[in-house]
């Protein structure tokens, strides 16, 4: 399908743009907001975005087909891959998730639209409502679809205007999306711009902030740190740095019963988005003592990783990459020819996918791209002496384990100061109301008015 030339980044990519251009640009989704998002209400708006979301998983759907069919190519991602986690992204996009979005950050699904008491607070003197940024940049990294497009979701909710600056040659799943919600309505994709530029450009980025409300950067810490300081002082920044995440198992799901079924999952958190998200695990911390050692573990998730490359291949990679891969692949195989304390699995004649056993704790980072670890453990504390390296750091653990253990578990990851702990199998799936490195993440975007009332207004 050939889009229309909706957005700047629809324009061809040696279209050059102009302060002047970003200024009236925003200008102009400012004027839109007012006139066709302001006045919207929260259940009209989630009724829309699920309506949009919904559309995404219908087989027909053109955008859908476009991102199946062009998105190899534009992203890097076997086809697959982008199908398991559009799926993934849009299944959890529900009129539900949004609802308790909502009422997790800010108490009461109207207080966007009017004065109001918490729900949690019943006869409270207190009322409050909630509004939005009027105009709310992004600046988004990397290839997944999976933040840029929750970041457009919280906007709409908070009913501002939206400036998205992809990175260069990034911003095609986005641009679908876009389309998509302009399609089934047009005046709330008029609120909407995407442009796609190489970051630094002073220039454009100068104009962008000042016009911002709010700014939201994801990215590597370097590139955070660059931004902070050319945010002028009433835009409210919001940054989301480097992050890594990991799994741990526990020794009573490696049984007879659990242990196919643990690795068949773990392998799903590794092979989606080919491990390139800041949810994808660098490796599983697997506890010693259960009837399958941890090295035994990792040669059933060695098998899980193969079967699922049949059904879902990774993407194809650069030959810098892939040589990367096979000369950290050559490290740990030379090690395994000395000593039984490291083991090495990989795909045969590809660098499609690699695990890597070892009896040491220490945190190692993957080189991504279906290339995990399994690090045998005692217990969860000597885990997170291995793991201290990157303490706050971690965005997600992944955890299998039965019952009481799992709370015990969780208790212990949170005191650690884990941000989400998740089941196995779904790191890479965050419900809406997932708290994006433990901060709430559309209460981030809202400033609040609180109405304290006099007796006089009781009456």
């Amino acid at each position: 399908m050939k889009l229309p030339d909706y957005f700047l980044a629809d324009l061809p990519s040696d279209a050059q743009f102009s302060s002047a251009l970003i200024t009236e640009a925003c200008l102009t989704l400012k004027r839109n907001r007012e006139r066709f998002l302001a006045g919207r209400s929260t259940a009209s708006l989630i009724d829309t975005i699920a309506s949009v979301a919904a559309d995404w998983l219908d087989p027909d759907n053109p955008f859908r087909q476009a991102a199946l069919d062009k998105g190899p190519s534009e992203t890097g991602f076997s086809r697959e891959t982008l199908e398991a986690g559009l799926d993934a992204l849009f299944g959890s996009i529900t009129t539900e998730g949004l609802q308790r979005l909502v009422l997790q950050d800010l108490g009461h699904l109207d207080r966007l639209e009017r004065l109001t008491g918490s729900e949690t607070e019943p006869g409270s003197s207190r009322l409050a409502i909630a509004r939005g940024p009027e105009l709310l940049v992004h600046i988004t990294a990397g290839r997944l679809p999976n933040p840029p497009v929750m970041s457009v979701v919280l906007g709409l909710l908070a009913r501002s205007a939206q400036f998205v600056k992809c990175a260069s040659g990034t911003s095609f799943l986005l641009r679908l999306f876009g389309h998509s919600l302009r399609e089934v309505e047009p005046k709330l994709g008029a609120c909407l711009e995407i442009a796609e530029w190489k970051g630094g450009n002073e220039m454009l980025e100068s104009a962008l902030f000042a016009q911002a409300d709010c700014l939201t950067a994801m990215g590597d810490d370097s590139t955070l740190e660059a931004i902070r300081p050319r945010v002028p002082p009433q835009v409210r920044f919001l940054g989301y740095g480097h992050r890594v995440s990991f799994g741990y198992i526990a020794r009573e799901v490696l049984d007879h019963h659990s242990f196919s079924k643990t690795a068949a999952s773990a392998a799903i958190d590794v092979a989606a988005w080919d491990q390139l998200g800041c949810l994808s695990p660098h490796l599983f911390y697997v506890e010693t003592g259960g009837r399958h050692s941890p090295d035994h573990f990792a040669e059933q998730l060695a098998r899980e990783l193969d079967r699922l490359e049949a059904k879902q291949p990774r993407g194809n990679l650069p030959l810098e990459t892939a040589a990367a891969i096979a000369a950290r692949r050559s490290i740990y195989e030379v090690r395994a020819a000395f000593s039984s304390d490291t083991k090495v699995w990989k795909s045969t004649d590809s660098t499609s996918w690699t695990v890597v056993y070892e009896n040491d704790p220490q945190f190692q980072f993957s080189c991504l791209n279906r290339f995990i670890y399994v690090k045998a453990v005692q217990n969860i504390d000597h885990a997170l002496r291995g793991a201290d390296p990157v303490r706050g750091r971690v965005a997600t653990v992944g955890l299998a384990a039965p019952g009481l253990r799992e709370q015990e578990l969780a208790h212990r990851l949170a005191a650690w100061g884990v941000p989400r702990v998740c089941p196995i199998g779904r790191m890479q799936s965050p419900p809406p109301t997932w708290r994006h490195d433990g901060r709430p993440s559309l209460g981030d975007l809202i400033l609040w008015t609180d109405w304290e009332r006099s007796e006089r207004s009781f009456l």
